[in-house]
């Protein structure tokens, strides 16, 4: 697939995966990608590929996709191997919201890092941003209101709450290097 236009090709896919079975997953998912269009000013050309990565990164949510449990790799496999993804979207959707630690929590860290390779940092640290700042319902939140809310969600002793209290350095880091990048763009703008 061309770099052209990824956002709108991952539109539909997500859209086809999530909006029916999983209805509230879907309205996360829009909210994320709505963030990621705020984040123009500073990606540039490369919004769209943030855009397309948030519109994909919880498909692996959708219950034809699941086979390891956990979302962030089968995601990006569904799109490596049916969708024939470009490889960027898959690292992207293997690695979000720094998966490494739910990997490692799954004792598939090993299988993640040999099926594909990190993307870079200002790209990833983007989509966390976008998904640790929206909550379920796919309004905006403040990072540590997201966190609590998965907490919540999951309770204490689910994997994915042990693996977001594992990664919460990394979250917060990720969202306030994006949020001092906003804020550097919006300082230039009004210079």
């Amino acid at each position: 697939m061309g770099r052209v236009g990824h956002s709108e090709w991952a539109y539909g896919l997500a859209k086809d995966l999530l909006e029916t079975t999983l209805p509230r997953r879907w309205a996360h998912t829009q909210g994320v990608a709505e963030q990621a269009e705020s984040l123009a000013g500073v990606l540039g050309a490369e919004t769209d590929t943030l855009i397309a990565a948030c519109l994909l990164h919880d498909i692996g949510y959708a219950p034809d996709l699941v086979s390891t449990g956990m979302h962030q790799l089968d995601g990006a496999r569904y799109l490596r191997d049916v969708a024939k993804a470009d490889e960027q979207l898959c690292r992207l959707v293997a690695y979000h919201s720094c998966a490494d630690n739910e990997a490692r929590q799954r004792d598939l860290l090993d299988v993640m890092v040999k099926e594909f390779e990190q993307e870079r940092t200002d790209l990833a640290r983007a989509l966390t941003y976008c998904d640790m700042t929206t909550g379920p319902d796919g309004r905006h939140l403040d990072v540590l209101d997201r966190l609590a809310e998965i907490h919540s969600r999951y309770g204490p002793e689910h994997v994915v709450s042990r693996s977001i209290t594992d990664a919460t350095p990394c979250i917060v880091s990720s969202v306030r290097s994006v949020e001092a990048a906003l804020a550097d763009v919006r300082q230039a703008d009004a210079g």
